[in-house]
């Protein structure tokens, strides 16, 4: 099996191996943090991070080229922090360990982190280069991209000087970004009643597991299933037909990844154990052949387990039952200005028992369209409030409008074409980039995002295809060498 340092193009791969050596969850990013820094050190190059922890390096123009354009090459920092269930991984401690897999690279049982660290590894390759012919460079790598755009979010006007930005925070070769969706996320919280296990009951626990889940923008319209919805379907008809009482749901983990994984602990009257366990065969068998075909790998298990100590009220197990499956997860609205691209979505994201006898429902809402955005959030928010349900939403963050007689789109269109002889696709992007955030402190910046082909971001299957990253490295340097 082949190592990433025996990979092409060098010393990109070499440089993101590196990355992979350093944790950078999301609000945890000192690790990476510093090795940027100790990087532009050892390289002889200039280098500062602003008050909220975004870091940019700086390298001049190769001679004769002092006039060109500032260039900015931006990615993030941090990573999805995502592993399956039966992977021992400290992800603030651990080195991620990537592997070559026919033609890919990924992760042992964690995400990999090529998103956006191969973009990182790219820029670093760009800024010990001697041999690109480029304009003044300016590196942006910003914090907490995956968890709240923070780094974008709290950009100030006068940290970067440069006219035209290179997001390289795409996962798809041979596609041109010039837009992307708006964002904000819903939170719902239930309080509920803890009382005593019903006598004579048994405790069973079901299982989801096995899903692709995914990105919760760029794969949201591939109908994979959401572990808190298949869940769900069985909590709610065994509370229906046999009484059962909820101990816990907890499904899901991070807003914008699509729920693999999902568990609930239900009690049963005991008499009643042998219909329980047969009703649940029924259902998975249907569940099973519904996703035949996306989701050949699903698995639903049921088993009994120890006896909780309480389980939650009946109103509130009501409520919540009912608003999960009435809560609306995945396209809500194709594009009418973009054929074949998601408008609008929603995610399921998580349920979770917390302490102090609460439930917390997480949701995230993205829209091309601002008023779509905010009315998608808001059917979320009428969904819970009818259940009873406290809700919340964040901030949010804009999208990012597509402007198609950009002139570096031009410039990255004839290079695609030149070096590929092909035409690459341009679109916007169902997912959130930092590029409409970057537009508000710096409306001049001229900008369009892309990069190699990464498939199931977000999860334990992320996987980084190598023919594509080089692809990526010819693409991005012809382009920089272009911008005269």
């Amino acid at each position: 099996m082949k190592t990433l340092s025996q990979l092409t193009p060098q010393p990109l791969f070499d440089y993101f191996e590196a990355i992979c050596q350093v944790p950078r969850p999301s609000k945890k990013e000192e690790k990476i943090r510093q090795f940027l820094l100790n990087f532009a050190s050892q390289n002889g190059l200039e280098s500062k991070t602003d008050a909220i922890g975004n870091v940019l390096i700086l390298k001049p123009a190769t001679p004769g080229r002092e006039n060109s354009p500032t260039v900015i090459l931006q990615t993030h920092m941090d990573m999805v922090c995502e592993k399956n269930s039966d992977k021992v991984f400290d992800f603030e401690n651990d080195a991620i360990e990537p592997m070559v897999v026919d033609g890919w690279v990924k992760a042992n049982g964690t995400t990999l982190g090529a998103d956006c660290g191969i973009g990182i590894a790219a820029q670093l390759a760009v800024l010990t280069s001697t041999e690109i012919q480029h304009g003044p460079i300016e590196c942006l790598i910003t914090v907490d991209e995956e968890t709240g755009l923070t780094g974008a979010f709290e950009l100030q006007p006068g940290f970067l000087s440069g006219d035209i930005l290179l997001n390289l925070d795409s996962e798809d070769e041979g596609e041109l970004f010039i837009g992307c969706a708006g964002g904000v996320d819903t939170i719902a919280v239930f309080d509920y009643r803890a009382e005593e296990v019903p006598a004579n009951s048994v405790a069973l626990k079901i299982s989801v597991a096995g899903l692709l889940g995914g990105h919760s923008g760029d794969d949201i319209h591939k109908n994979r299933g959401n572990a808190n919805k298949i869940l769900n379907r069985f909590l709610w008809k065994f509370s229906r037909d046999f009484n059962a009482r909820l101990a816990d749901f907890n499904g899901g983990n991070l807003r914008n990844a699509i729920a693999r994984e999902a568990f609930g602990i239900v009690t049963v009257p005991a008499d009643k154990q042998k219909e329980v366990l047969a009703a649940f065969d029924t259902l998975s068998a249907a569940i099973k052949n519904e996703f035949e075909f996306a989701e050949s790998k699903l698995q639903l298990n049921c088993e009994e387990v120890s006896l909780s100590k309480t389980v939650i009220d009946t109103d509130t197990q009501s409520n919540l039952l009912n608003a999960v499956y009435a809560c609306p997860h995945g396209v809500l609205e194709m594009s009418s200005r973009m054929e074949g691209m998601v408008e609008t979505s929603s995610n399921l994201a998580s349920v979770k028992f917390l302490d102090d006898n609460q439930i917390l429902v997480t949701t995230s809402q993205r829209s091309e369209i601002e008023s779509r955005k905010y009315y998608a959030a808001e059917t979320i928010e009428s969904v819970f409030k009818l259940a009873g349900a406290k809700v919340s939403h964040t901030d949010g963050y804009p999208g990012w409008a597509p402007n198609p007689t950009s002139d570096v789109l031009k410039i990255t269109v004839d290079s695609y074409k030149k070096l590929f002889a092909t035409e690459p696709i341009v679109r916007s992007i169902h997912a959130g980039l930092e590029c409409g955030l970057f537009l508000e402190k710096y409306p001049h910046l001229d900008m369009v995002s892309f990069g190699p082909t990464i498939r199931g971001a977000h999860s334990p299957d992320e996987r980084l295809d190598i023919e594509t990253t080089g692809k990526f490295w010819k693409h991005l340097v012809d382009v920089l060498e272009n911008i005269k």
